[in-house]
């Protein structure tokens, strides 16, 4: 089982950068990626994408990755035609107000278009350096999910364990309320009819009832449910939306079992056992 929520942060020195690669990531109903690269490196976010769709299911995902370059393939070019029009501009506006002095030559050069820098951007280099990085922090991110996906699946053990005790105790109880449905009915004949109470009547008013609030069916589907669960948390890697899924119906399960109940204790652990469906419920919204 895996969380929706990871983190890592890898930074590396390379021979001629600094890698950095932060990757982390929160609840989502479906994979929401985002690679954050420098524009100069936007050819290359299909590959990393990739890279992490193959590890991750689900979840909002935000990666970031930096490249500070510590020595710079530069190539500086002169345009001298551009220099040389510069200067006779300024030589003309110079010679009509009567400038003597040299023109100097840091404002020829710092005029637009007389140096031109250009990189050349290898985008084969750069993915092979961050490659590197790349995998390490992916790595950490994916078992820091796997880290919090164990502490989530130990506590959705625990409130299902909870729930097999309810499911338990609804079964115990069953044969109880049916022998309570009898014995308020018999009793409510002999009040009204003494001697002349018909125990056929009792059996059919008994029925009759049995008919209206047994809870026989709903406890065979929540020990069904129950066990889907259970196959789904300890069975599945990406058990997040079935158990969504799969807690609406053990949910309405509960709700038709508290709907019927006629006894205090019977309602106390519908309570229980909605408190921890809907535990279960938030909990599953973290898992991938």
């Amino acid at each position: 089982m895996t969380s929706m929520t990871g983190y890592s942060y890898i930074e590396q020195n390379t021979e001629n950068a600094v890698v950095s690669v932060e990757i982390k990531s929160v609840n989502s109903r479906f994979l929401d990626l985002t690679v954050n690269l420098p524009p100069f490196l936007n050819p290359l976010e299909s590959f990393f994408r990739d890279l992490v769709t193959k590890k991750v299911v689900r979840g909002k995902v935000d990666v970031f990755i930096r490249v500070k370059e510590t020595e710079s393939d530069v190539e500086i070019t002169a345009d001298t035609k551009a220099a040389k029009a510069y200067y006779d501009a300024i030589k003309k506006i110079s010679d009509s107000i009567g400038y003597s002095q040299e023109i100097p030559i840091g404002l020829i050069v710092s005029q637009p278009g007389v140096l031109n820098s250009s990189k050349n951007y290898d985008a084969e280099k750069y993915k092979e350096m961050i490659l590197p990085v790349f995998n390490s922090s992916l790595d950490v991110f994916v078992k820091d999910r796997l880290r919090e996906g164990e502490n989530l699946k130990k506590d959705l053990l625990e409130k299902l364990v909870k729930l097999e005790e309810c499911a338990s105790f609804f079964k115990e109880w069953q044969p109880k309320m049916e022998a309570m449905f009898k014995e308020q009915i018999t009793k409510k004949c002999n009040e009204l009819l003494g001697d002349n109470a018909d125990e056929n009547r009792i059996m059919t008013e008994t029925a009759a009832m049995l008919v209206k609030y047994t809870i026989n069916e709903e406890i065979v589907r929540l020990s069904s449910h129950l066990e889907a669960m259970k196959n789904e948390i300890n069975d599945n890697p990406v058990p997040g939306k079935k158990l969504d899924f799969i807690c609406q119906e053990i949910n309405r399960e509960i709700n038709t079992i508290g709907s019927k109940n006629q006894f205090t204790e019977v309602g106390a652990m519908v309570i229980t056992a909605k408190d921890a469906i809907e535990n279960i419920r938030e909990q599953s919204k973290n898992v991938e």
